[in-house]
């Protein structure tokens, strides 16, 4: 079968894009911890590559993408890639399904890897192991189904360009709840330990993120063009609010301010990036700076031990996000879309509100509960004296710099 080469080639860009994240992500989240703890959180997201690879072609993606019309989960159809050739088409036909498992199998493995930056210093590996399984079957499978395979929230009009409800909403929650789980870290970390570690991390998350967005339209049209400058747009925006309003209240502009300001405004603009004009864009980033702020800074009121703030960044800017796209999705922009609130659309913001409402205490309850069940045959929390020592040297017999005391 002839594929479009044009919309075959940006795909397995974009692909390789997204697999850039999570190597970004690694580096993101090393940077914020403390010096005796790098290689622990590091490896988390990069065995998340090898394991979730696994998981998705021996059935990750048959549950996701096979049958199951206008349900909760698929079939198990195309597991170990049953009947998928070279030749087999997704979609339109215009791309290859080899190339449609491959860009839908980065979403799968960075999704999980950002969750740990809640739980740093406090998990033992073989629990996150563990975890790392039940949580791709039991909460980002479904919700992948129900909003992008046919799926029960997808035949109701749920919207979601690019992952604010099965990437950022669900993680954020599944943060918070293993966050309120393994309870406060009993040792002091001396955090960041590297910010430049972590901007280099940034860059690599925002570069990538152009796949992820961009790459949500699977194919090369004016749709693609818009939420690629729309991603952009809402990054920068949120991290220079995030900025202002972090230099007003705390009296010094802080590079790890401007830093995170940014991951929120991708992560908030990521399910509407499609949907909304650009000008709507820099709103939803300026919205996503200051409302992102003030989550972080209510978790520390609240005293939540969120480590590397994944609930206040990632679970409200996906949540948030979602909502926005309720409000000022235009079909005008996107035929494909849906309008929102401002142009009439009152039942489709509902529909958003539910799912998000719906999502966040799936993914909250399921995870606390296999936390629950997996503390029963192995132990989740290190100890105190692994944190003391440093997890790096405790679970891993290694350290990341030679003088780390």
């Amino acid at each position: 079968m002839k594929f479009d080469s044009g919309h075959t080639a940006f795909m397995l860009l974009a692909a390789s894009l997204v697999m850039l994240m999570t190597p970004g992500l690694a580096f993101f989240y090393g940077g914020l911890v403390g010096r005796k703890n790098v290689l622990s959180i590091m490896i988390q997201s990069f065995v998340s590559m090898g394991v979730t690879t696994v998981i998705w072609f021996a059935f990750g993606f048959s549950l996701c993408f096979s049958g199951g019309e206008g349900g909760v989960i698929g079939n198990l159809d195309m597991a170990f890639m049953q009947g998928i050739t070279p030749d087999t088409p997704y979609g339109d036909g215009s791309i290859p399904m080899l190339v449609f498992f491959t860009y839908q199998m980065m979403f799968a493995i960075i999704t999980p890897a950002l969750i740990t930056g809640a739980f740093s210093n406090r998990i033992r590996f073989a629990a996150y192991l563990f975890f790392l399984v039940a949580w791709l079957c039991l909460v980002y499978f479904p919700f992948v189904h129900m909003i992008w395979g046919g799926g029960l929230l997808q035949k109701w009009g749920v919207l979601d360009f690019a992952g604010g409800i099965p990437v950022h909403n669900v993680a954020g929650m599944a943060a918070l709840a293993s966050v309120l789980y393994v309870g406060r870290r009993r040792v002091a970390d001396a955090v960041p330990h590297s910010i430049p570690l972590v901007a280099l991390g940034t860059g690599l998350l925002w570069f990538g993120w152009y796949g992820f967005n961009a790459g949500s339209q699977l194919k090369v049209d004016s749709i693609t063009a818009l939420a690629f400058i729309n991603t952009d747009v809402a990054a920068s925006f949120a991290s220079v609010a995030w900025l202002a309003v972090a230099w007003m209240l705390e009296k010094k502009p802080k590079f790890i301010g401007l830093l995170t300001g940014a991951v929120a405004g991708l992560a908030t603009i990521t399910p509407a990036a499609g949907y909304v004009s650009t000008p709507v864009a820099a709103l939803i980033g300026v919205l996503a700076g200051v409302i992102c702020y003030f989550a972080v800074s209510l978790k520390n009121k609240l005293k939540w031990d969120d480590a590397l703030d994944v609930w206040g960044v990632h679970g409200v800017g996906g949540a948030i996000g979602v909502v926005f796209l309720g409000v000022f999705g235009s079909l005008a922009v996107n035929p494909a879309g849906a309008n929102g609130l401002i142009y009439g659309g009152g039942d489709f913001l509902v529909k958003q509100l539910v799912a998000i409402v719906v999502s966040s205490i799936y993914a909250f309850g399921f995870t606390w509960g296999m936390l629950w069940l997996i503390n029963k045959f192995t132990p989740v929390k290190t100890t105190e004296d692994d944190e003391r020592k440093g997890l790096d040297e405790a679970l891993h017999g290694e350290q990341a710099y030679e003088s780390a005391v």
